[in-house]
Protein backbone atom coordinates (compact mmCIF):
# COMPACT_ATOMS: atom_id res chain seq x y z
CA UNK A 1 0.00 0.00 0.00
CA UNK A 2 1.82 3.36 -0.94
CA UNK A 3 1.08 6.25 1.36
CA UNK A 4 0.43 9.97 0.86
CA UNK A 5 3.68 11.39 0.88
CA UNK A 6 4.88 13.85 4.08
CA UNK A 7 8.50 14.83 1.74
CA UNK A 8 6.64 17.02 -0.99
CA UNK A 9 5.49 20.40 -0.71
CA UNK A 10 2.67 19.03 -3.36
CA UNK A 11 2.78 16.16 -5.56
CA UNK A 12 1.55 12.98 -4.00
CA UNK A 13 -0.57 14.60 -1.23
CA UNK A 14 -3.81 12.76 -3.15
CA UNK A 15 -2.15 9.00 -3.88
CA UNK A 16 -4.81 6.25 -5.66
CA UNK A 17 -3.45 2.56 -5.07
CA UNK A 18 -4.90 -0.12 -7.22
CA UNK A 19 -4.17 -3.43 -6.68
CA UNK A 20 -4.73 -4.27 -10.52
CA UNK A 21 -5.81 -2.04 -13.62
CA UNK A 22 -5.75 -1.79 -17.22
CA UNK A 23 -3.58 1.44 -17.28
CA UNK A 24 -2.98 4.07 -14.89
CA UNK A 25 -3.04 6.78 -17.53
CA UNK A 26 -6.48 5.76 -18.69
CA UNK A 27 -7.53 5.71 -15.05
CA UNK A 28 -6.02 9.44 -13.98
CA UNK A 29 -7.69 10.60 -17.33
CA UNK A 30 -10.77 9.28 -15.84
CA UNK A 31 -10.34 11.10 -12.66
CA UNK A 32 -9.71 14.37 -14.33
CA UNK A 33 -12.88 14.42 -16.06
CA UNK A 34 -14.82 13.38 -12.61
CA UNK A 35 -13.19 15.87 -11.69
CA UNK A 36 -11.78 13.96 -8.85
CA UNK A 37 -8.09 14.47 -9.82
CA UNK A 38 -6.03 18.09 -9.16
CA UNK A 39 -2.50 18.77 -9.41
CA UNK A 40 -0.15 16.69 -7.67
CA UNK A 41 -2.64 13.54 -7.33
CA UNK A 42 -1.31 10.39 -8.20
CA UNK A 43 -2.36 6.64 -9.59
CA UNK A 44 -0.08 3.83 -8.66
CA UNK A 45 -0.94 0.10 -9.45
CA UNK A 46 0.73 -2.98 -8.40
CA UNK A 47 -0.23 -4.99 -11.42
CA UNK A 48 -0.72 -2.99 -14.64
CA UNK A 49 -2.47 -5.06 -17.13
CA UNK A 50 -2.36 -2.81 -20.48
CA UNK A 51 0.39 -0.30 -19.77
CA UNK A 52 1.20 2.13 -22.56
CA UNK A 53 4.26 3.04 -24.41
CA UNK A 54 5.55 4.65 -26.68
CA UNK A 55 4.17 4.16 -30.64
CA UNK A 56 1.26 2.27 -29.47
CA UNK A 57 3.32 -0.28 -27.92
CA UNK A 58 2.81 -2.01 -24.53
CA UNK A 59 4.54 -2.28 -21.28
CA UNK A 60 5.37 -5.63 -19.86
CA UNK A 61 5.19 -5.77 -16.27
CA UNK A 62 4.79 -8.40 -13.57
CA UNK A 63 2.74 -7.54 -10.30
CA UNK A 64 4.71 -6.12 -7.46
CA UNK A 65 7.84 -6.07 -9.10
CA UNK A 66 8.00 -2.85 -10.42
CA UNK A 67 7.09 1.06 -10.59
CA UNK A 68 3.52 1.90 -12.85
CA UNK A 69 2.14 5.24 -11.68
CA UNK A 70 0.99 8.16 -13.56
CA UNK A 71 1.10 11.97 -11.92
CA UNK A 72 -1.39 14.71 -12.57
CA UNK A 73 -0.31 18.24 -13.48
CA UNK A 74 -1.16 21.33 -14.59
CA UNK A 75 1.61 22.58 -16.34
CA UNK A 76 -0.32 25.73 -17.59
CA UNK A 77 2.28 28.30 -17.08
CA UNK A 78 4.09 26.92 -20.13
CA UNK A 79 2.99 27.38 -23.60
CA UNK A 80 1.31 24.77 -25.45
CA UNK A 81 4.64 24.87 -27.63
CA UNK A 82 7.24 23.91 -24.59
CA UNK A 83 5.46 20.65 -23.78
CA UNK A 84 8.43 19.03 -24.44
CA UNK A 85 10.45 20.80 -21.62
CA UNK A 86 8.05 18.52 -18.92
CA UNK A 87 9.30 15.77 -20.87
CA UNK A 88 13.05 16.39 -20.18
CA UNK A 89 12.60 17.54 -16.80
CA UNK A 90 10.59 14.17 -15.91
CA UNK A 91 13.42 12.42 -17.59
CA UNK A 92 16.11 14.30 -15.68
CA UNK A 93 14.02 13.78 -12.61
CA UNK A 94 14.37 9.62 -12.66
CA UNK A 95 17.58 9.63 -13.96
CA UNK A 96 18.98 11.79 -10.39
CA UNK A 97 17.06 8.88 -8.27
CA UNK A 98 18.44 6.03 -9.98
CA UNK A 99 22.18 7.77 -10.42
CA UNK A 100 23.14 6.24 -7.12
CA UNK A 101 22.47 2.71 -8.24
CA UNK A 102 23.11 3.27 -12.24
CA UNK A 103 25.80 6.00 -12.93
CA UNK A 104 25.88 5.28 -16.51
CA UNK A 105 22.19 5.58 -16.74
CA UNK A 106 21.10 7.47 -20.37
CA UNK A 107 17.65 8.67 -21.50
CA UNK A 108 17.00 7.39 -25.08
CA UNK A 109 14.89 9.63 -26.69
CA UNK A 110 12.09 11.24 -26.42
CA UNK A 111 11.87 9.72 -22.55
CA UNK A 112 13.00 5.85 -22.27
CA UNK A 113 15.32 5.24 -19.51
CA UNK A 114 18.52 2.93 -20.76
CA UNK A 115 21.74 1.20 -19.74
CA UNK A 116 23.81 1.19 -22.54
CA UNK A 117 25.14 -2.60 -23.32
CA UNK A 118 22.01 -3.72 -20.71
CA UNK A 119 18.80 -2.69 -22.01
CA UNK A 120 15.94 -0.64 -21.60
CA UNK A 121 14.72 -0.29 -17.62
CA UNK A 122 12.20 2.34 -18.05
CA UNK A 123 10.10 5.18 -19.74
CA UNK A 124 7.49 8.00 -19.78
CA UNK A 125 4.40 8.52 -21.32
CA UNK A 126 2.81 11.74 -21.11
CA UNK A 127 -1.04 12.36 -22.43
CA UNK A 128 -1.89 15.98 -22.37
CA UNK A 129 -5.31 17.47 -21.97
CA UNK A 130 -5.92 20.77 -23.88
CA UNK A 131 -8.66 23.19 -24.60
CA UNK A 132 -8.73 26.03 -27.36
CA UNK A 133 -7.08 28.20 -24.85
CA UNK A 134 -4.08 26.55 -22.81
CA UNK A 135 -2.83 23.18 -21.72
CA UNK A 136 -5.21 22.06 -18.78
CA UNK A 137 -3.40 19.10 -17.84
CA UNK A 138 -0.60 16.46 -18.18
CA UNK A 139 -0.93 12.75 -17.10
CA UNK A 140 2.52 11.63 -16.68
CA UNK A 141 2.57 7.77 -16.95
CA UNK A 142 6.45 6.36 -15.83
CA UNK A 143 7.33 2.51 -16.09
CA UNK A 144 10.51 1.48 -14.12
CA UNK A 145 11.62 -1.89 -13.91
CA UNK A 146 13.13 -2.58 -10.76
CA UNK A 147 12.85 -6.00 -9.20
CA UNK A 148 11.71 -7.79 -11.96
CA UNK A 149 14.04 -10.30 -13.29
CA UNK A 150 12.45 -12.00 -16.52
CA UNK A 151 11.72 -10.48 -19.65
CA UNK A 152 10.04 -11.66 -22.97
CA UNK A 153 11.67 -8.77 -24.50
CA UNK A 154 15.03 -9.43 -24.45
CA UNK A 155 15.87 -5.76 -24.70
CA UNK A 156 14.16 -4.80 -21.14
CA UNK A 157 16.36 -4.84 -18.07
CA UNK A 158 15.87 -4.18 -14.53
CA UNK A 159 17.36 -2.48 -11.09
CA UNK A 160 17.34 -5.78 -9.67
CA UNK A 161 19.47 -7.54 -13.24
CA UNK A 162 21.73 -4.89 -13.13
CA UNK A 163 22.37 -4.68 -9.63
CA UNK A 164 21.77 -8.23 -8.49
CA UNK A 165 19.58 -6.11 -5.60
CA UNK A 166 16.24 -5.98 -4.52
CA UNK A 167 14.90 -2.59 -3.76
CA UNK A 168 11.78 -1.41 -1.32
CA UNK A 169 9.28 -0.23 -4.36
CA UNK A 170 7.31 2.58 -1.72
CA UNK A 171 11.24 4.20 -0.92
CA UNK A 172 11.93 4.33 -4.60
CA UNK A 173 8.63 6.04 -5.41
CA UNK A 174 8.99 8.44 -2.31
CA UNK A 175 12.44 9.72 -3.54
CA UNK A 176 10.97 9.77 -7.51
CA UNK A 177 7.90 12.17 -6.18
CA UNK A 178 10.65 14.13 -4.29
CA UNK A 179 13.01 14.67 -7.67
CA UNK A 180 10.11 15.43 -9.74
CA UNK A 181 8.77 18.11 -7.01
CA UNK A 182 11.66 19.41 -7.29
CA UNK A 183 12.10 19.65 -11.27
CA UNK A 184 9.04 20.50 -11.69
CA UNK A 185 9.55 23.67 -9.35
CA UNK A 186 12.45 24.97 -11.83
CA UNK A 187 10.57 24.09 -14.82
CA UNK A 188 7.42 26.52 -12.70
CA UNK A 189 10.70 29.23 -12.19
CA UNK A 190 11.81 29.44 -16.03
CA UNK A 191 15.39 27.33 -15.30
CA UNK A 192 14.38 25.80 -18.75
CA UNK A 193 17.81 25.87 -20.14
CA UNK A 194 19.19 24.25 -17.27
CA UNK A 195 16.96 21.37 -17.80
CA UNK A 196 17.72 21.00 -21.43
CA UNK A 197 21.56 20.97 -21.03
CA UNK A 198 21.15 18.40 -18.41
CA UNK A 199 19.06 16.43 -20.56
CA UNK A 200 21.25 16.86 -23.71
CA UNK A 201 24.44 15.67 -21.08
CA UNK A 202 22.78 12.45 -20.70
CA UNK A 203 21.35 11.83 -23.96
CA UNK A 204 21.98 8.45 -26.02
CA UNK A 205 24.34 8.46 -29.02
CA UNK A 206 24.89 11.59 -28.57
CA UNK A 207 27.82 12.76 -30.70
CA UNK A 208 28.10 9.38 -31.76
CA UNK A 209 28.41 8.13 -35.36
CA UNK A 210 25.46 5.68 -35.67
CA UNK A 211 23.47 3.72 -38.52
CA UNK A 212 19.78 5.25 -38.28
CA UNK A 213 16.59 3.69 -40.29
CA UNK A 214 14.11 6.67 -41.93
CA UNK A 215 11.52 3.79 -42.99
CA UNK A 216 13.03 0.99 -44.94
CA UNK A 217 16.15 3.73 -45.66
CA UNK A 218 19.32 3.37 -43.31
CA UNK A 219 21.80 6.61 -43.34
CA UNK A 220 24.48 7.15 -41.22
CA UNK A 221 24.24 10.48 -38.86
CA UNK A 222 25.16 11.13 -35.03
CA UNK A 223 22.31 12.99 -32.73
CA UNK A 224 23.40 16.94 -32.39
CA UNK A 225 20.43 18.27 -30.21
CA UNK A 226 16.91 18.08 -29.09
CA UNK A 227 14.94 21.25 -31.03
CA UNK A 228 12.53 23.57 -28.09
CA UNK A 229 9.41 21.31 -29.84
CA UNK A 230 10.80 18.23 -28.99
CA UNK A 231 12.25 16.71 -32.54
CA UNK A 232 15.69 15.07 -32.49
CA UNK A 233 18.08 16.71 -34.18
CA UNK A 234 20.79 14.64 -36.49
CA UNK A 235 24.28 15.59 -38.85
CA UNK A 236 24.88 13.50 -41.71
CA UNK A 237 28.09 13.33 -43.01
CA UNK A 238 27.44 15.91 -45.98
CA UNK A 239 27.09 17.69 -43.14
CA UNK A 240 23.17 18.66 -43.20
CA UNK A 241 21.13 19.17 -40.23
CA UNK A 242 17.71 17.07 -40.03
CA UNK A 243 15.09 16.66 -37.44
CA UNK A 244 13.19 13.59 -36.71
CA UNK A 245 9.76 13.45 -34.90
CA UNK A 246 8.55 10.63 -33.03
CA UNK A 247 7.03 8.20 -35.91
CA UNK A 248 9.74 9.25 -38.40
CA UNK A 249 13.09 7.25 -37.14
CA UNK A 250 14.66 4.18 -35.69
CA UNK A 251 17.42 3.76 -33.21
CA UNK A 252 19.99 0.91 -34.06
CA UNK A 253 19.69 -1.92 -31.20
CA UNK A 254 21.33 -0.98 -28.16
Amino acid sequence: MYKILANTIFLGKDVLFLSECHSTNDKAIELIREKVAKEGSVVICDHQTRGKGQRGNTWETQAGQNLTFSLVLQPNFLDVSEQFFLNMMISNSIRKMLNDYLPDLMVKWPNDLVVPGRGKIGGVLIENIINSLAWEFAVVGIGLNINQRHFENKKATSLSLITGGQFDLQELFRLLIAHIEQGYIALKKGRMEEIRKEYLIHLFLKDIWEVFSENEDKFEGKITGVSKDGKLQIKLRDGTERFFGLKEITFPNL
